[in-house]
C-alpha cells in the first residue's frame, strides 16, 4: 500500500543524469552520461533517451530563460526535470499507465530525485567536484552507480520499483518531523547538547538528537538538519537497525568494541549491479579502480555493547588519514566531519566533530566518545527517561475526525497524522487530495515565477463522491492539507473544521479572521 509499481525495465521508470558541458563533439556523446538506470538499456536507447532530454531543455529556454525546465508531459510518459547542479540534469521518466494504483504527484517524484542528489552530496560531495578532480567521468559514475543502486533498493519489490502514490499525499518528502516536548524537558535536552558540543574539548561538535524517528534537537543549518535527518532515518535510528538485526546477529555474537574488520567496500557490487542494473561498460558499479564508499547500503550499522553505533562502510582510507570512522560534508560549514552515533533505547545523538581537528585518526575518535560518555551518561539517561515519560506513542500526533498534514516551508517541517490512521480512508479520498495537491504545486509553481519573492495564499475545498471534504489551504510557506470523512455536506461546515484545527493546533496560521 502507497506506491505505485512500475516495472524496473525500460517501459516502466528510467533516471538519468547527465552533463551539458560534456559530450558536445561528435564521437563524445557517451562523455555526458553520468548515470542511467536501467544500466542494460542499450547505448543507443540511452543516448535517446538524454538527446530528447537536453532538446526539450534547450527548447523551453527559448521561452523561459531564467525558468528551469520542471515537468514535460507527453501521451505516454511523464518527464520531471531537476537541474541539480549548474549544467548537471537528474531526469526521471515515468509510464503513465491505466492502472489505479499508478497515480503519482510530480513534485513528490521530482523530491525523490533532489533527496538523491542531497545525500550524494553530504557524503561525496558535488558531482562536478568529482568530474574537475577526474575528468574522464569515471570517479564520479564509480560513486553515482552503486550510491543510486543503494538508494533504489529501498523502493524495490521483487523485480518492480515502488514509487510514492495517491497513497502518499498525507506525507511531505524533505522536511523533518519534530518531536514535541515540554518545558522541562526542553531544559534537560538543552543542557545535554551543551554537553555534546564541548565533547572535543577546545574544537566545537555539532549535533543532532532523535528521539525514535522524530527530531528533537538541532544545531545544524536547516539543509543540513534534512539530509542528516533522512539518512538517521533511512538507516540509524532504533526502527532503522531493527529491520537489518537478523543479519548481523552473528557479528554481535562476536564483537564487544566499536570497532569493525575493515574489508572492501564494494565486494558485491558487481553482482548486485548485475541483479538490479544488468551489467554494462557505462555501469561503473563493480568499478574497482576507485576507492568507494556505499554509505545507503541496507543492513551496515549495528549497535555496539557500548553504545555507539558501528559499521564497515568506510573503509580504511578518507582523504590522508588512516580513520574509518564515518563522515559526512556540511554544506554551512564547507568542512568534512566525523560521524559519531550513539543510541540509548529510544534516544538517538549524532555528533560531527570536524575532521581536520582529529590528529590521530581513530585513536583520536575514541578519545572523544570516552569523553562523551564521562560527560554525558547521566544527562542521556535522563533526557531518555523524560522523553520517554512525555511520549505518547505513534499515534501521539493522531486527532481525532481529521486526517492532516501540516508543512512549514520557513523551518522544513511537517507534521501528519500516523499512518496507521492514514490507512482507513478510502481510496476515492486519497485520489481527491493527490488531485488537489496537483493543482496547488501548479499554483505555487506559477506564482513563483509571475510574482517571485511573494508566497501565494489560497484556500480549496473539494466535496468528493464517499461524503468526504479535500481540504487545502496555504499561508505563506505555511500549508495545510487534510480529509475529512463522513463529513456533513456544506461548506461552512468544512471551512469551520478547519478553523478550529488551525486556532487549536497551529495558533491559529491557517485562520481567515
Amino acid at each position: 500500500m502507497g506506491l505505485a509499481s512500475v516495472g524496473a525495465g525500460s517501459e516502466g521508470m528510467q533516471l538519468c543524469i547527465f552533463d551539458l558541458r560534456r559530450g558536445q563533439q561528435e564521437g563524445e556523446e557517451l562523455d555526458k552520461i553520468l548515470y542511467f538506470f536501467p544500466a542494460d538499456l542499450p547505448l543507443s536507447a540511452q543516448l535517446s533517451v538524454i538527446g530528447l532530454s537536453e532538446g526539450l531543455i534547450t527548447f523551453t529556454r527559448i521561452f523561459s530563460p531564467e525558468a528551469a525546465c520542471e515537468l514535460i508531459e507527453a501521451e505516454r510518459h511523464s518527464h520531471v526535470f531537476y537541474e541539480a547542479e549548474p549544467d548537471i540534469w537528474m531526469v526521471m521518466i515515468v509510464e503513465k499507465s491505466k492502472e489505479p494504483e499508478a497515480i503519482w504527484r510530480i513534485d513528490a517524484l521530482r523530491d525523490i530525485l533532489k533527496e538523491i542528489h542531497s545525500l550524494f552530496m553530504m557524503f561525496h560531495g558535488s558531482i562536478r567536484a568529482l568530474l574537475d578532480k577526474e575528468p574522464g567521468g569515471g570517479l564520479t559514475r564509480a560513486h553515482l552507480y552503486p550510491f543510486i543502486m543503494d538508494y533504489l533498493r529501498d523502493f524495490l519489490v521483487g523485480k518492480k520499483l515502488q514509487l510514492p502514490s495517491f497513497h502518499d499525499c498525507l506525507k511531505e518528502r524533505r522536511t523533518v518531523q519534530m518531536l514535541t516536548i515540554g518545558r522541562e524537558a526542553a531544559i534537560e535536552v538543552q543542557t545535554l547538547v551543551r554537553l555534546l558540543e564541548s565533547c572535543a574539548g577546545n574544537t566545537p561538535c555539532s549535533s543532532l538528537i532523535l528521539f525514535q524517528d522524530l527530531l528533537v534537537s538541532t544545531t545544524l543549518s536547516p539543509e543540513d538538519t534534512i539530509n542528516l535527518f533522512t539518512y538517521a532515518v533511512l538507516r540509524l535510528t532504533p526502527h532503522a537497525l531493527s529491520l537489518g538485526a537478523s543479519s548481523w546477529s552473528y557479528l554481535r555474537k562476536g564483537n564487544s568494541s566499536s570497532h569493525v574488520t575493515t574489508g572492501s567496500t564494494l565486494a558485491h557490487a558487481g553482482s548486485v549491479s548485475e541483479q538490479f542494473y544488468g551489467s554494462h561498460e557505462t555501469s561503473a558499479g563493480g568499478d574497482n579502480r576507485y576507492h568507494v564508499t556505499r554509505p545507503l547500503q541496507q543492513d551496515k550499522w549495528f549497535k555496539g555493547k557500548d553504545g555507539f553505533l558501528i559499521t564497515d562502510i568506510w573503509g580504511e582510507d578518507i582523504g590522508s588519514l588512516n580513520v574509518t570512522t564515518p563522515t559526512v560534508w556540511l554544506q554551512q560549514m564547507e568542512e568534512r566531519m566525523c560521524l559519531c552515533v550513539y543510541q540509548y533505547k529510544s534516544l538517538t545523538l549524532i555528533v560531527l566533530i570536524p575532521l581536520s581537528s582529529i590528529p590521530n585518526g581513530d585513536q583520536g575518535v575514541s578519545t572523544v566518545k570516552r569523553q562523551l560518555l564521562e560527560n554525558a551518561s547521566v544527562k542521556i539517561l535522563k533526557v531518555e527517561e523524560k522523553l520517554s515519560k512525555g511520549w505518547g506513542g505513534e499515534n501521539a500526533y493522531h486527532v481525532s475526525l481529521y486526517r492532516y498534514l501540516l508543512v512549514d516551508g520557513n523551518r522544513d517541517i511537517s507534521r501528519a497524522s500516523p499512518p496507521a490512521k492514514v490507512t482507513t480512508l478510502t481510496k476515492e479520498s486519497l485520489l481527491a487530495l493527490n488531485r488537489l495537491r496537483e493543482e496547488v504545486d501548479s499554483e505555487k509553481s506559477r506564482a513563483k515565477w509571475d510574482n517571485p519573492g511573494r508566497d501565494k495564499d489560497l484556500e480549496v475545498c473539494i466535496r468528493v463522491k464517499n461524503n468526504a471534504w479535500a481540504i487545502a489551504r496555504v499561508t505563506g510557506r505555511k500549508e495545510l492539507y487534510m480529509i475529512l470523512e463522513k463529513a456533513n455536506e456544506t461548506l461552512l461546515y468544512a471551512s469551520d473544521a478547519v478553523e478550529k484545527f488551525s486556532n487549536r493546533y497551529c495558533s491559529g496560521a491557517f485562520s481567515l479572521e
